[in-house]
């Protein structure tokens, strides 16, 4: 899911414009021009006259680095997306509360086109620096989020993700199949995820699942602490309960439309 370079070049210039945007998918911050076109399968002329254009509308910035991020043009229209707005919305006063019981990163996840979208982040002086951005994708085997939520995927979901392989992103990083599946399993039956070092060295994360008013998972909530001294399962009290209390609402207030937040290529949120 890296880029159209994987696949066939765009043809069209809507095909181009929009891999220049997914280049960006993968949640990284900033992207030099040449990275840009390398995953948009593009050449440098090319990309450098759309991403100019892109720039020039708002729709990218372009840093006194050189290096390009999204603009806040394609961030105001992207908030505004309905599958998303509401949960964000009824999410807030939990997440709030639940960074000040803890103190620690709080974050709001779905899964998307088989990555883990981050809908929403809470974070404070005192919390663990983390590169998550609001909008940023993850990939779902290193993270506590993306665990639940491909715990209570469909099975499809979890052999498409599987298909495109488990990357390693740290010597701790589930890339065995059998092993997620073990895993996955264990957080089913737990009811909670907890990862150590195995996204960021020095890092661990609890996840827990948020349900709809069909008992459904539709999201996952996150704290992500320093793995050195702390026990991530002393997260788990807190968290679950402002899970509950979140489910609770969006059970009552946010209904969602059919097919969003279940992983789906064509209609995940």
């Amino acid at each position: 899911m890296a880029g159209t370079s994987e696949h066939a070049r765009p043809v069209s210039v809507t095909g181009k414009v929009m891999a220049i945007l997914n280049a960006f998918a993968l949640g990284d911050v900033r992207l030099t021009l040449s990275e840009i076109c390398r995953r948009a399968g593009l050449p440098l002329a090319t990309g450098h006259r759309l991403v100019g254009e892109l720039a020039g509308g708002g729709f990218l910035e372009r840093l006194p680095d050189g290096t390009y991020r999204i603009g806040t043009r394609l961030w105001r229209i992207g908030s505004q997306a309905p599958a998303v707005t509401g949960l964000r919305e009824l999410a807030l006063p939990h997440m709030e509360d639940l960074y000040e019981a803890t103190h620690d990163n709080v974050q709001l996840a779905v899964l998307r086109d088989l990555r883990v979208l981050v809908v929403e982040r809470l974070r404070g002086t005192r919390s663990l620096p983390v590169l998550t951005q609001v909008g940023a994708t993850l990939p779902p085997h290193a993270t506590g989020v993306g665990k639940v939520l491909l715990a209570h995927a469909p099975p499809d979901v979890l052999e498409a993700v599987l298909a495109d392989g488990l990357p390693r992103h740290s010597a701790r990083t589930i890339t065995d199949p059998a092993e997620l599946r073990r895993c996955l399993a264990r957080v089913r039956r737990t009811g909670y995820a907890v990862t150590r070092d195995e996204m960021t060295l020095g890092a661990a994360s609890v996840g827990v699942p948020v349900r709809d008013a069909a008992g459904s998972v539709v999201a996952a909530l996150s704290l992500v602490a320093r793995t050195r001294g702390a026990d991530p399962r002393r997260l788990v009290p807190p968290l679950t309960t402002a899970a509950r209390a979140l489910s609770r609402d969006v059970a009552a207030h946010w209904p969602g439309p059919s097919g969003v937040l279940s992983g789906d290529r064509k209609t995940g949120a």
